[in-house]
């Protein structure tokens, strides 16, 4: 399984917006959506503040397939589930990354709709 480089994920992981698209069934990319990311050690997080219900968080469950582009890289991504015991570092992780955006922005991605609307980005080849 290919990995993050350590330029990659320093890339990404400081890019303050990410954009994220899934794969329709027929094998096109839909429109990208801006999101945030953080990281975690050498893995690459991303949450949907409005939930399961979201388009893309539910285009990515259908096909664990997509793309991102943030920090001026652009890679072939899985959306993989995390286990729950990474969430308190990813709330930890949202509130340091982005605490000069308001309270009601990042609130959103730190409750508890948005923990059960987690990807973990893993690199996969194109």
């Amino acid at each position: 399984m290919p990995s993050w480089t350590k330029e990659e994920l320093s890339k990404i992981g400081l890019a303050e917006e990410l954009q994220v698209s899934t794969l329709r069934p027929d094998g096109t990319f839909h429109p990208p959506v801006t999101i945030w990311v953080v990281r975690a050690g050498d893995d690459l997080y991303i949450r949907s503040a409005h939930g399961r219900g979201n388009g893309w968080f539910r285009y990515a469950l259908a096909d664990p397939r997509g793309r991102i582009q943030a920090g001026g890289v652009e890679k072939d991504v899985a959306f993989v589930e995390p286990d729950d015991d990474i969430h308190p570092a990813l709330d930890t992780a949202y509130r340091t990354k982005y605490d000069n955006q308001p309270p009601a922005y990042v609130a959103p991605v730190t409750d508890a709709t948005s923990a059960t609307a987690t990807f973990r980005l893993d690199p996969r080849d194109a």
